[in-house]
């Protein structure tokens, strides 16, 4: 008798706010997480992070959907949606970001969504000039 290959998980997880976690947590499909958590989420999925929401760690999903306290930087492959009253302590980097109205956020951004290759910034006032200087001497 042949078992039939496992569905992908299409159901949604639910960590509730009496859940504390010391460690990574790795998940597919869906998660709602509430709790408290001290390490890393990883996933290739979707994590909707509720008021409660206590993490010290960096999270790594495709899309999130941020609220509570988050102490480390959040990288997802699609979105990032940062809700009012959440306090983000870290940076974040996304292809998409939207951010509400009544968000603490301390840290850099880094949005692309077209996967542009930065380019070399101008020069900032005040800064020497790199490369070669006039008649192709070098400059100070």
């Amino acid at each position: 008798m042949n078992n039939p290959p496992n569905p992908a998980p299409t159901g949604k997880n639910v960590l509730s706010t009496d859940v504390e976690i010391k460690g990574t947590l790795n998940f597919a499909g869906e998660l709602s997480f509430d709790g408290k958590l001290e390490g890393d989420i990883n996933s290739e999925g979707v994590l909707n992070l509720g008021d409660n929401a206590v993490i010290k760690g960096n999270i790594n999903a495709n899309s999130v959907v941020v609220r509570g306290k988050i102490t480390g930087n959040v990288h997802a492959k699609e979105r990032i949606e940062i809700k009012a009253k959440t306090e983000l302590f870290g940076d974040i980097r996304a292809s998409k970001l939207a951010i509400e109205e009544g968000v603490t956020f301390v840290g850099r951004t880094e949005v692309n969504p077209n996967k542009v290759s930065p380019t070399t910034p101008p020069p900032r006032p005040g800064e020497p000039v790199k490369g070669p200087g006039p008649a192709g001497k070098p400059a100070a």
